[in-house]
């Protein structure tokens, strides 16, 4: 018989609460890295979608994502509409030592950290009631199904493809509707002189990421224990390697060390591990760090040499990072770890699975653009790119302008 457990419950505020903290640090680690005139602006993609989702979650998304499967595609919208069902009580699916509502608060903070994670490859080229509209539709026909699908017992859970904190319904899906933002929206008008405009921002924005990021994987648990000691450890190893394999290749190539870099470095391999990290051993860990930093920086490149304006980088870390390590679960995944064995037959699920989802995605992110534009421009005019969205969205103005130094009158 499921009883409750209050230590477990402990695991899960502590591990929410983590996870909710990594959005204002994606903020601020976007904010960072964008010029100062619309530093406010990126910031207030991400905050907004804090109220945003979870108004939606509330409404229906919770339940059109863990409800009941109807047909392998999406769950009933009305199961758990307005919380109806989601109380004290166990739910022995979703976690089978904690209250439902305990569930729902963690489902929720993935939900909505996701879609803010496109923002940064479009900056500075969406206006904010663009961006609103086109978030509204994302979290309806992206999200939802494709966590159902994943998550909510839909016909790739079934299939028998898994996904442990996210690869595939977090980075991937936010990665490659990065890149269909990229090839929509076109290259900035206005492009910025360096990487970065607030590097203090970007570095606390980036320790808060990676400080979630051990609650992000953990969690995905539902209880302490030890899938929740390995999916944390394996965190730690991979961000680890892949930090310092980035830093050994970017040094190469510069003659200089980079904070940018470094962050990147770890983003990579964060993403990458993400999908893997209830499912491998700690010895795989350090193989996926290295092949994530490998294969998110070669995309990069790749991006550069197609001329995308990936502002942040955002398809190839995030998009590339997420799809990587699907697929690495076919080769690295131990059974002792979480009853998943690596073989040519998982290989191909995961593969299979991942390609699916990115597919879909890439149709139907290009439609949510062409529709959301179809009833009021998204895009930022050319002037406003030059000025700054924050002068023209925000009432908040950043001072953008070098100070005037006044010399002292000569006694």
């Amino acid at each position: 018989m499921d009883e409750l457990n209050n230590g477990n419950v402990a695991f899960m505020v502590v591990t929410t609460v983590l996870v909710f903290f990594m959005t204002p640090g994606l903020a601020f680690f976007y904010g960072g890295l964008t010029p100062k005139k619309n530093s406010i602006t990126m910031m207030m993609y991400t905050f907004i979608a804090i109220g945003i989702v979870t108004v939606m979650w509330t409404l229906g998304g919770f339940s059109l994502v863990f409800g009941e499967d109807i047909g392998g595609v999406i769950g009933s919208p009305i199961e758990y509409l307005m919380l109806h069902h989601v109380d004290f009580s166990i739910n022995a699916r979703y976690g089978s030592s904690i209250p439902f509502l305990m569930f729902f608060m963690y489902q929720l903070m993935f939900a909505i950290i996701t879609a803010p994670l496109m923002t940064g490859a479009i900056a500075d080229r969406i206006n904010i009631t663009g961006w609103i509209k086109v978030l509204v539709l994302w979290m309806i026909f992206v999200y939802f199904p494709v966590a159902h699908w994943v998550w909510g017992g839909g016909f790739l859970a079934k299939f028998g493809f898994v996904d442990y904190a996210g690869g595939t319904v977090i980075h991937a899906t936010a990665g490659f509707s990065a890149l269909v933002g990229i090839l929509y929206f076109g290259r900035r008008a206005s492009m910025p002189k360096k990487d970065y405009s607030n590097i203090n921002l970007m570095l606390v924005g980036a320790a808060i990421l990676l400080f979630g990021w051990f609650g992000f994987n953990s969690g995905g648990a539902l209880c302490s224990g030890e899938t929740a000691a390995i999916a944390f450890t394996n965190t730690g190893i991979a961000a680890g390697f892949a930090t310092v394999v980035w830093i050994i290749i970017t040094y190469i190539r510069d003659k200089k060390f980079s904070m940018v870099e470094l962050a990147t470095g770890a983003v990579a391999g964060l993403a990458t591990i993400t999908p893997c990290a209830g499912y491998v051993k700690p010895q795989s860990a350090v193989y996926i760090g290295i092949i994530a930093a490998v294969v998110c920086y070669c995309c990069l490149n790749l991006a550069r040499k197609f001329k995308w304006d990936d502002a942040l980088g955002v398809w190839g870390v995030h998009g590339m990072g997420g799809f990587t390590g699907s697929v690495l679960i076919g080769l690295f995944a131990a059974a002792e770890v979480n009853h998943i064995s690596a073989g040519g037959k998982q290989f191909v699920i995961q593969l299979f699975g991942v390609v699916l989802v990115v597919i879909y995605t890439c149709i139907v992110t290009w439609i949510i653009f062409k529709v959301a534009n179809a009833f009021g421009s998204i895009h930022v005019p050319k002037e406003v790119q030059e000025k700054g969205l924050d002068q023209a969205y925000m009432t908040e103005v950043q001072d953008v302008e070098e100070p005037v130094i006044i010399e002292p009158e000569q006694s």
